[in-house]
């Protein structure tokens, strides 16, 4: 406890002297003490403060040999002493004035002028010492040295403390407790300290305690005066602060209120206002902005759309394409917006957005055709969040767009459409959207928001598809036949397929836009259809019990189903139980890469109480018996380390490669077959773990770059500087995805200066540069090339110095 005091016994000083001088201030503006009282008080806290002051410069100046230092010292240390004695006395003027007006004595005691002339022959040795070294010397170095009468100087101080008790205990019915009890502290507590600091060498024990009581007698003195005064000012700030929140109360509610009335006028764009509010706000956030600020980013982005509500509902709510003197009427709205909300002086920000938030950062927007950074910031970010939501939503011609290839347009728009910054953290939000919530939630996952599904004809009811992979999924409900159908016992079944959005189709162009393909179907009576997988093995075992009774829904016999689906790379494993048996069918997938959903359906039946659960703990390999090979498209020429086949996103990664100075590290890539997104590509991430592994032990990830020039900063103790630049090579996204499938030939060089790591690549007329600077100290740090759904072959390293 002794050395935590003497290392921050300095700060504590520093802490101290701000609070005397503020102690000294209320003291000065205290209308209610007696006039000497207000002056014993006011002199208490001066001399205290001066007291610390002088302390803490002789701490400071300790050991200074130049002149400065030399005076420092001695006028310091002085001082120290000196002020002890002028704290007490003050102390000593404030006992005799709480005796004569406090106490109602028409004579003071006796021992408190006693007190008085102890202090003053106190003094005057103080003064002595500095000729004659009787408390204190100095050294050559101008170090303190205490002197042979050192705990005479303790004497004093103590001397005129404890008279001072000594009276206030004799007296103290004359006093109100809260009065009394900080003149009892102030007699016990420095004299206390005083005892232990002469056994203490460094630590100015008496002085901070003197300091701490002379705070603490006029601290009970203001509790005592100003308890009724802060009763009444907590009352009027409570009063004020709900006001306050009533009044923002009434202004969301109103907003929010006026935006409903405007969403509503357009049967497609329900909830649209708010979802662009929430997602504005996300992204302020991640901007790094302030509470206030993503306040202000929120309620912009709520009434962006405000201007609607003077266009006529017939063209909001046209199904098909408008023309182009509807479009221009459309076109009013971010005006009439600006308009209504202009008005609003109280709140200027919330035009922001209804007026620009279709400015494109090209200059190519409306309805003022700015650029770039001219477009306000928060109108940069609600074109984003709009955009965004404007995708994600039905509208009345078309369905929503699939995030994953909302997340490609956003991409693609940046520097065009959107700005760089903000369309990035909307890039970053849909990857950390792993279970697709930022979207309309009109239609929910499975059932629709509903727990029964009807199945008229084969595949007249489909639910959306139930997503397999290495968490076992299980689904479970009953199936009824439908008294239309008779004795015909209605049969549930499983529509395996792959969709952007993982929904099922049937319309040929939906089909080629959302990359569709359908892998066959599973019955729940153990017949399959095989349409796009290389092999299905179905094992069907009877059940003991053949025919179960009791099981009855509405007066009508039902059958209950439990299914459990897994995935590991290119197997799948599905086993079903009910009906009285069990039944196992092992699917040997055409690839790795594509998805496995799976749609409920079935025929003449109505299957409810559907209940869909998945397990935490992934599967491993072995856990599915492999009926076909493995494919594999990484069977090329291998260079210097193993060939890497990347099935989903990072789902794998070369080793560990040691940066340094000069390495490049050159291969091969191939996007697979299924690849149609912009970042199915080769990524390098620049890390550090134990065994050399990405995501291996004591994993920390540096740098994470695409070739594709998109990058997020991976961890708090690096920071990234990324510059992308496209040349007259660059022919746009989609040759660059094609050249992809096709393959390229990749260079990746890299520049070490200690903890600093600059990258460069080029591709396609995309140059990249990533300046890297790692906070830490760390000696190894590695480069390792992973990416998404591509074949990494004939992998080199190519170090520095002679071949």
């Amino acid at each position: 406890m002794l050395d935590l005091l003497r290392e921050y016994q300095l700060d504590i000083m520093l802490v101290m002297i701000g609070i005397c001088g503020i102690t000294a201030f209320f003291v000065a503006i205290t209308g209610t003490l007696s006039k000497p009282r207000k002056r014993a008080l006011l002199l208490v806290e001066i001399y205290a403060a001066i007291l610390l002051m002088s302390d803490r410069m002789s701490y400071i100046y300790r050991g200074d040999t130049s002149t400065l230092g030399y005076w420092m010292v001695r006028i310091s240390n002085f001082l120290v002493y000196f002020m002890t004695l002028s704290v007490t006395h003050a102390i000593n003027l404030y006992t005799y004035d709480l005796m004569m007006h406090e106490g109602g004595m028409k004579k003071a005691p006796v021992r408190l002028r006693v007190a008085e002339i102890i202090a003053a022959i106190g003094e005057v040795l103080v003064i002595i010492s500095q000729f004659t070294g009787l408390y204190y010397s100095f050294d050559e170095n101008n170090r303190y040295m205490r002197g042979p009468a050192f705990t005479l100087s303790y004497l004093f101080p103590c001397a005129v403390v404890l008279i001072d008790l000594s009276v206030v205990l004799q007296y103290r019915r004359r006093f109100r407790r809260i009065v009394a009890y900080p003149i009892i502290l102030f007699g016990i507590v420095p004299v206390l300290a005083s005892i232990l600091q002469i056994f203490t060498y460094g630590l100015s024990l008496t002085n901070l305690t003197i300091v701490g009581m002379a705070v603490v007698v006029y601290v009970f003195v203001l509790i005592d005066m100003n308890t009724t005064v802060w009763r009444a000012h907590r009352l009027e700030i409570e009063y004020l602060k709900e006001q306050q929140k009533s009044m923002w109360r009434l202004f969301k509610q109103t907003a929010t209120a006026l935006v409903n009335s405007i969403d509503a006028k357009d049967a497609y764009t329900h909830g649209h206002s708010s979802r662009v509010a929430d997602y504005s706000r996300k992204i302020a956030e991640l901007s790094g902005k302030s509470k206030e600020e993503c306040d202000e980013v929120y309620f912009s982005a709520l009434l962006h759309d405000v201007g609607k509500i003077g266009i006529p509902d017939q063209i909001i709510n046209k199904d098909g394409k408008l023309t182009d003197e509807e479009y221009a009427i459309i076109k009013k709205h971010p005006e009439i917006g600006e308009n209504i909300l202009s008005s609003i002086s109280e709140y200027p920000y919330l035009s922001i957005g209804a007026h620009h938030h279709h400015e494109r950062y090209d200059g190519k927007g409306y309805p003022s055709g700015l650029k770039g950074e001219d477009i306000p910031e928060t109108a940069r970010i609600v074109a984003v969040a709009d955009a965004y939501d404007a995708m994600t939503s039905r509208r009345s011609y078309r369905d929503s767009i699939p995030q994953s290839k909302v997340r490609e347009e956003i991409i693609k728009g940046s520097g065009s459409q959107f700005d760089p910054t903000f369309a990035s953290i909307m890039q970053h939000l849909i990857d950390l959207d792993t279970e697709y919530e930022m979207r309309e939630k009109g239609e929910v996952k499975e059932l629709a928001g509903k727990n029964e599904l009807l199945c008229g004809e084969y595949r007249t009811g489909i639910s959306e598809g139930i997503l397999v992979n290495t968490n076992k999924v299980r689904i479970s409900f009953r199936c009824t036949t439908p008294q239309e159908y008779g004795d015909e016992k209605g049969m549930p079944a499983f529509l395996m397929f792959d969709s952007n959005d993982g929904r099922a189709y049937s319309d040929e162009r939906k089909m080629h836009d959302l990359h569709y393909y359908e892998y066959g179907e599973i019955w729940f009576d153990g017949r399959t259809v095989n349409k796009g997988v290389r092999d299905i093995r179905v094992v069907t075992e009877e059940s003991a019990e053949k025919n179960p009774k009791g099981l009855f829904k509405k007066n009508k016999a039902y059958t209950q189903y439990a299914a459990e689906a897994v995935r590991y790379k290119d197997h799948a494993l599905v086993r079903i139980e009910g009906g009285g048996q069990t039944i196992e069918i092992t699917i040997a997938m055409p690839d790795s890469t594509r998805y496995l959903y799976l749609g409920l359906t079935g025929k003449h039946c109505l299957l409810d109480d559907v209940r869909i659960e998945r397990s935490e703990e992934s599967i491993g390999e072995g856990y599915i018996e492999r009926i076909a090979e493995e494919i594999s498209y990484i069977k090329g020429p291998q260079g210097d380390i193993p060939n890497v086949q990347i099935d989903d996103y990072r789902a794998d990664a070369t080793e560990g490669i040691p940066i340094e100075d000069g390495l490049t590290l050159s291969f091969h890539s191939m996007s697979l077959p299924t690849a149609n997104l912009i970042w199915h590509c080769p990524f390098l991430t620049i890390f550090y773990s134990s065994d050399k592994k990405v995501f291996g032990e004591n994993y920390r990830e540096f740098a994470l770059i695409r070739i594709d020039g998109e990058y997020w900063e991976s961890d708090d103790a690096a920071k990234n500087v990324i510059t992308v630049n496209r040349s007259d090579g660059f022919t746009g996204w989609e040759a660059w995805k094609e050249t992809n499938k096709a393959g390229i030939d990749c260079v990746f060089s890299f520049e070490r200066k200690g903890n600093t790591v600059i990258t460069h690549t080029e591709n396609m007329g995309i140059r990249i540069k990533n300046l890297t600077l790692i906070d830490d100290d760390i000696e190894e740090i590695y480069a390792a090339i992973t990416g998404d759904q591509c074949a990494l072959t004939d992998i080199r390293i190519k170090r520095p110095g002679p071949s």
